[in-house]
């Protein structure tokens, strides 16, 4: 890990959002990990990859990776 950290406004850039969705997210406990430093807001790349990976879906029914109900039943 190299511990590289991004802005905000690169977060927002980055999944084209505004930065008053991220501020709300924040404020309801959405979204990614983030750090607080002398009152700027930083993401850590390795916790923006997380949250990402967690929002994985292989199709409108299945998270990526997740194996079905009944494929689960059948084993």
């Amino acid at each position: 890990m190299d511990g590289r950290c991004i802005s905000q406004t690169e977060l927002a850039q980055r999944w084209q959002l505004s930065e008053s969705t991220l501020e709300r997210w924040r404020a309801e406990g959405i979204g990614p990990l983030f750090l607080k430093l002398r009152g700027q807001v930083r993401y850590r790349d390795t916790d923006i990859l997380a949250y990402e990976n967690q929002a994985l879906h292989a199709s409108t029914r299945y998270r990526a990776g997740a194996v079905p109900r009944h494929a689960a039943d059948a084993q």
